[in-house]
This record gives C-alpha cells, sequence and structure tokens, in this order.
C-alpha cells in the first residue's frame, strides 16, 4: 500500500491541504442542509465522504501514469467519449433530470457522463493542438480546431447547456494559450458571434427558458428568477459574519433552491457571511495559482495544455456557479468543485487534480 502513495510525496502539497479543507467545508455544510436540531447523517453527507476517499484513490491511480502515455491515444479516447457521451440515450439506462437527459442511472446511484469526457476532452485538444500549433496562425487552423471538438460539444450542449459552455470556455482558453495569432482571435470572436443566434435557435425550450430568465431578472414568473431572488437573500441577509453554523433560516425553510449542490455557496455565506464566502473565494484562488505554477514549470506544450485545459474548466465553474449565485450569470446548473454535492463531480474534479499533479511530477522545465 507504501508504493501506492509513493508519487504522493513528490505532488504539490498544497493543492492537496486546500482540497482537504474545501472537502471538509463541503461535508459541514451538506449535513447543515439537513440539520434539524440534531445531526443527521443524510445520504448526500455519505455518499460525498464516500466520493471524495474514491476520487483521492483516483487521484493516486493517475499519479503512476505518465501523462505522456496518452499521446497517440486521440483516435481511440475520441471514439471513447462519444460513446459515453451517446450512452445517455439508451432506453432504461439514461435519466432525465432538472429537464436535461445527462445522466445515467446505475440503480444504486446516477452519473453524469459528460463530468468524465471533460477529461477526455481536455486531453484530446491538448493533443491536437500542440500538434498543429502552427495551424493556429492562419483562421483555417483555428476553424479546424474548431471542427474537431465540435462533435463532442454539440452532444453536450444538446444534453446540458452548463455543462457544454464549460467545454467551450475550456476549449478557447487553450486555443489562445497554444499561440492563436491576435488577428485571427478577432476574426474568431467575429464568427462566434455572428453563430449565436444559429446556436440559441437549436437550443431546447428549457435552456431558452434559463437565457430569458436571466435577461429579465425582475419578472419572478420566469423560470429560476424566484429562485435566484431568494438565493440573493440568503446571501445578503449573512451579513459580515452569517447568522451562524446551522443557523441559516433562508436554507432551513428551503427557500434556497437546490442548496445541497447548484446553491451550496448560498448556505455558505449566509451561514457563515461575507467572511466565509470571501476565505472559499481565496481558497479557489490559491488552488488556481498552483495549477499556473505547474504550466509555468511544464515540460512541454502538451503538458502546459492539459494543466491550462483543467484550470480554465475549474476557473469558469467556480466564476459561474458563484456568479450564478448572486443573479450575475443564468442559472446553468454548473456545480461548485469540491463543495456542491455530487458523486460524479467530486470524483471527476478530483481525477482532473491527478492528472494537473502528474504533469507536475514529470516536469522539471520549461523546453518549448
Amino acid at each position: 500500500m507504501g508504493t501506492f502513495f509513493e508519487p504522493l510525496k513528490s505532488v504539490d502539497k498544497y493543492v492537496l491541504i486546500i482540497i482537504g479543507i474545501l472537502g471538509s467545508v463541503s461535508l459541514v455544510m451538506l449535513e447543515s442542509t439537513v440539520y434539524d436540531g440534531g445531526f443527521v447523517f443524510d445520504r448526500v453527507v455519505i455518499v460525498q465522504a464516500a466520493s471524495y476517499i474514491l476520487g483521492f484513490l483516483c487521484l493516486v491511480a493517475v499519479l503512476h501514469i505518465d501523462y505522456s502515455a496518452f499521446l497517440g491515444l486521440d483516435k481511440y479516447l475520441y471514439i471513447a467519449s462519444i460513446v459515453i457521451l451517446l450512452s445517455v440515450y439508451i432506453p432504461g439506462l439514461g435519466q432525465e433530470r432538472y429537464g436535461s437527459r445527462a445522466w445515467l442511472n446505475l440503480g444504486i446511484t446516477t452519473i453524469q457522463p459528460s463530468e468524465f469526457v471533460k477529461i477526455l476532452f481536455i486531453i484530446l485538444m491538448a493533443s491536437y493542438l500542440s500538434r498543429h500549433r502552427e495551424d493556429l496562425k492562419k483562421f483555417r487552423g483555428v476553424m479546424m480546431a474548431g471542427i474537431y471538438a465540435l462533435p463532442i460539444i454539440a452532444l453536450v450542449l444538446k444534453e446540458d447547456l452548463g455543462s457544454a459552455l464549460v467545454y467551450m470556455v475550456t476549449w478557447v482558453f487553450m486555443v489562445f494559450f497554444a499561440g492563436i495569432d491576435y488577428k485571427i482571435l478577432l476574426k474568431s470572436i467575429v464568427a462566434v458571434i455572428a453563430l449565436i443566434p444559429i446556436v440559441y435557435n437549436l437550443l431546447d425550450g428549457y435552456q431558452k427558458d434559463r437565457i430569458e430568465a436571466f435577461l429579465h431578472p425582475d419578472n419572478l414568473s420566469l423560470p429560476g428568477n424566484y429562485q435566484v431572488w431568494q438565493s440573493k437573500i440568503a446571501i445578503g441577509s449573512g451579513g459580515p459574519l452569517g447568522k451562524g453554523l446551522f443557523h441559516g433560516t433562508q436554507k432551513s425553510l428551503d427557500f434556497i433552491p437546490v442548496q445541497q449542490s447548484d446553491f451550496i455557496f448560498s448556505v455558505v455565506v449566509e451561514e457563515l457571511g461575507f467572511v466565509g464566502g470571501a476565505l472559499i473565494i481565496l481558497l479557489y484562488g490559491g488552488l488556481l495559482f498552483r495549477f499556473t505554477a505547474i504550466i509555468r514549470e511544464a515540460v512541454d506544450l502538451y503538458g502546459a495544455l492539459i494543466v491550462v485545459g483543467f484550470t480554465a474548466m475549474f476557473l469558469f465553474q467556480i466564476f459561474e456557479n458563484i456568479a450564478m449565485t448572486m443573479g450575475l450569470m443564468p442559472v446553468t446548473g454548473i456545480t461548485l468543485p469540491f463543495l456542491s454535492g455530487g458523486g460524479t463531480s467530486v470524483i471527476a474534479s478530483l481525477i482532473s487534480v491527478g492528472v494537473i499533479l502528474n504533469v507536475g511530477i514529470n516536469s522539471k522545465a520549461i523546453r518549448f
């Protein structure tokens, strides 16, 4: 067993410490959502704890595989990504939740395949962009990079708007880091803006409703606006120091929507106040900063792009989720990494960190 955990001696300890703190806060806040005067070890708390244990073991397992081993496996990883995403359409296996058919019902639990495909997508794009770096100096090269990613993103968009946005933002960050020419970047932005009406028309009704609600936040009859309003009340009522752990009223009265996952940050701020919310954001900032250090030390462009992809993924998820609870971004169902309840999110996030740390321990200096 000692040999299995041996790679941990070489990883960035600050990353593990920060994730450990976030995981502890997650368990406490999830317990708070079910607290009724006495401690209740609800299923969501047990699943979260078990997911952290399993996810950590997966993280360590990933450290045993040099990230460069994935080079040359693009065709297989691409096919696997498509097959995994299509699995939600298998009768009796795929499940619809919150208007999205993006889940697999495995009987004892449910999983969201797109969470795990994010990992494959980032590895695929890192491989593609590192091989076609020179092509990005031409508009055609950027378009080809977009076409390469399109089938995966399109399938995710059909299943879940929030997850698709994560994929898109991740793709943009990776292409930018790979060295896209600024003139080409401007042309690409214009092309994306021109495609917005087309993409909007392809969205499902519930996805359009979320965008409509965001554009008209004062109309509480629109889906989601009432819930966001309650979230803002919870955050505002927390004040500087909060109402105290386990004593949130908006939470206890179930005014905060989906409080164990999407709106967990609202629970944190109501009970721990502005100070508690700020500390959570600082922890995320520290985590992302450590990731950027690994990017700077990457031994090759492929490794650097992998970490850039995961850093962008986490950055957008953190920003979108927190901004969503304040009504600053549309409600998309994106969870808060390491804090929101959800086994799929926790395990996929820890595997992602494992890949990042893998690049770190296999890199000594910048050579690209």
